[in-house]
């Protein structure tokens, strides 16, 4: 439920008569309500906003009443998936009194007069802002502080006064001045201006009627940057599947479960082997890419976001890859060759490594954007240089620079269309060795440039995070002294290297001398040293990387205890799969900016399922360990996902009518 609130304040565009005859004001209320707002309320100052505010218990929609816009522009506003707080932002140069607006990747980082920003502006407030429930405080605390010509209190002592202008400019600059988080939403193929006088409007109202809404947001429902093989293989006859399965009432999670049964076929066809049944697996696995895309496409079209279904996709992708490397790693041995499972294993952990890194990496960039001023503090350098580089190449958008720099990483349009040409031309093993080949190269590529970067931008991110939950410590971690002086990152390489070092010496006797039975005790106390890092301060420049070294960490030790205990292959790859559902749900959860898993103490930690695999090995039961461990995880993972997007927000529904019933307000 939204709340829309129509500031007429300052605004003598409100009472414009538009083409149907009705004031501006009012069209935009009526707009509001077709784009979703369950009430629409008018106020004429910013006291009485901050009123309509304090009593609001649901996010709420404020827009100027000098907006001419399609009523999708409010509507994409309203349902913005990227964050709770969300301001329109447009490219027109800025009126008089409009606040300017500086963003970096998509968010927020500075607001108020054009001169202010310092020559740095990217845009121009639009006049309308979509305020989450947790931000709602600062929104009543900004009104009232522009509505008395003073800083919002809370505001860092440096910040300017509010500027002069109309009402809801001066109170998005001191929403901003608060700090409040917030994302910015650009307007693309569809009309948004505000306007101030009846030729204004009359030209406005030109623009938006030449523009069919429902054609512009078809093709809104494709990424405006994508990657290579995605824009000119996928995107450029997805949408009609789009348009086809909205016809259909099919919605983005029933595409997504259909992706799903395309990407199992595939793996199937892939362990059957054949040369038929090679190209049929190529053929399903590119059309389960394109509805990989096409369920993001029909949610951005409809407009339906949800918590779950971000959730669900996040983890449909990786399943799916890693049971197409499962069927990859079955068809490689069916086929005669002898380490086919080994491929598939190390094409599972070398994926999850990297998107661990990417994650983290990802997180960083946000972070600095929202302290801009802490980049550069290095005094430049190559890593100033390196970043300097990398935004003209991303400037530069479809120059041959542009796509290679997108392609070289090797994202997962790329993996896709790598296996599919590769299974089908060469066969299953050959298509193995392509994916370790290329993802080899990329990891080096990135995490060296990646390194670089971050060491000159000095943001710290694991500690504005709970650092315990996304290391993915358990008790006895917790219970270690923290060795501080070393570092937490220090201490996470250290750890893997004894895991490295066993499975290293597991191979090369593989067909020998056995490995002494110390070598696990040994590989686990070793691996044991990151949980001295548990505790200490993650506040280093390369500390995001620290969830990625205790993944490498706890998969090597994972596999190396398999290979020493004569565990099949296959069952080192199901319990390795089963860990990246495990971490994977974690990183969802943070890109979501949700809670931990209800069941996520029942996980042990990584040095918890480590111990008891080591024991599992010492005593003779590698495979029964394994196999038992993995299950209890995987059933721990199942009931953590029924509680979290079943079970509880039923009982916070019931609870919510039990409050209505009783004559309570809904908190929703």
């Amino acid at each position: 439920m939204t709340l829309a609130i129509v500031l007429a304040a300052d605004a003598p565009a409100a009472s414009l008569p538009t083409r149907s005859g009705e004031h501006l004001a009012d069209r935009l209320a009526d707009q509001l309500r077709r784009a979703g707002a369950h009430e629409v309320r008018h106020a004429a100052g910013l006291d009485e906003l901050a009123d309509l505010v304090d009593a609001a218990t649901q996010p709420v929609l404020v827009t100027g009443a000098d907006l001419v816009a399609h009523t999708a522009v409010l509507r994409h506003l309203a349902t913005s998936p990227v964050g709770p707080t969300v301001a329109l932002v447009l490219t027109d140069p800025p009126g008089d009194g409009h606040t300017a607006v500086r963003e970096e990747r998509g968010q927020v980082v500075g607001a108020g007069p054009a001169q202010a920003l310092d020559g740095e502006a990217t845009g121009v407030f639009g006049g309308a802002l979509r305020v989450g429930v947790d931000d709602l405080p600062s929104l009543a605390a900004a009104a009232r502080a522009a509505a008395a010509g003073v800083v919002p209190v809370g505001a860092p002592s440096a910040a300017a006064p509010p500027p002069a202008g109309p009402a809801v400019d001066r109170l998005f600059a001191g929403l901003a001045g608060l700090g409040v988080l917030t994302f910015a939403q650009r307007v693309r193929l569809l009309v948004a201006h505000r306007v101030g006088d009846p030729a204004g409007l009359a030209a406005a109202e030109a623009a938006v009627a030449a523009v069919d809404e429902d054609r512009a947001e078809l093709k809104l429902s494709v990424k405006e940057r994508d990657d290579f093989f995605t824009t000119f293989f996928v995107s450029t006859w997805s949408p009609y599947v789009t348009k086809a399965s909205a016809k259909l009432g099919l919605g983005p999670t029933a595409v997504t479960m259909i992706s799903v049964a395309f990407a199992v076929a595939a793996a199937v066809l892939f362990g059957t082997g054949g040369r038929l049944a090679l190209v049929a697996g190529a053929v399903l696995l590119y059309l389960g890419f394109v509805l990989d895309c096409v369920d993001g496409q029909v949610a951005r079209y409809t407009r339906h976001f949800s918590a779950w279904g971000g959730w669900l996709d996040t983890m449909a992708d990786r399943a799916k890859e890693y049971v197409v490397y499962a069927g990859l790693g079955y068809g490689a041995t069916q086929a005669g060759f002898r380490y086919g499972w080994a491929l598939a294993i190390a094409a599972i952990t070398l994926q999850t490594v990297r998107h661990m890194t990417d994650t983290w990496y990802g997180v960083l960039h946000d972070e600095a954007a929202r302290r801009p001023k802490a980049v550069g503090t290095a005094g430049g350098g190559i890593g100033d240089k390196l970043n300097a580089a990398s935004n003209r190449v991303q400037a530069d958008t479809g120059s041959v620079s542009y796509w290679l720099k997108r392609t070289v990483v090797f994202p997962i349009g790329e993996r896709w269309a790598l296996i599919a040409i590769t299974v089908a031309l060469f066969g299953p093993l050959v298509s193995l060795y392509a994916v370790l080949a290329w993802g080899v190269l990329a990891f080096a590529y990135t995490g060296a440039l990646r390194t670089l970067r971050a060491r000159w931008m000095r943001v710290p991110v694991l500690d504005t995070v709970d650092a315990t939950l996304h290391r993915d410590d358990g008790p006895l971690a917790r219970f270690l002294p923290a060795l501080r002086p070393v570092g937490p990152l220090a201490l996470a390489v250290v750890a893997a290297l004894g895991p490295a070092a066993l499975l290293v010496a597991a191979l090369l006797t593989r067909d020998g001398a056995e490995v002494p039975r110390w070598a696990v005790p040994v590989a686990l106390l070793v691996l044991l040293v990151a949980g001295l890092g548990a505790g200490a301060t993650h506040a280093g420049p390369l500390d995001w990387l620290v969830p990625a070294a205790l993944r490498a960490g706890e998969f090597l030790f994972a596999i190396a205890v398999g290979v020493v205990g004569d565990v099949p292959p296959w069952l080192i790859f199901g319990y390795v799969f089963v860990l990246t559902l495990h971490h994977y749900d974690l990183t969802a959860r943070l890109e979501k900016r949700q809670s931990a898993p209800p069941l996520h103490g029942g996980t042990l930690g990584w040095e918890g399922r480590s111990v008891l695999l080591a024991l599992a090995a010492i005593v003779g039961f590698a495979g029964i360990g394994m196999a038992t461990l993995g299950t209890y995880l995987l059933v721990v993972f199942v009931g953590s996902v029924a509680l979290a997007w079943v079970v509880l927000p039923a009982r916070a529904a019931r609870a919510s009518v039990g409050l209505v019933g009783a004559g309570g307000r809904s908190p929703g």
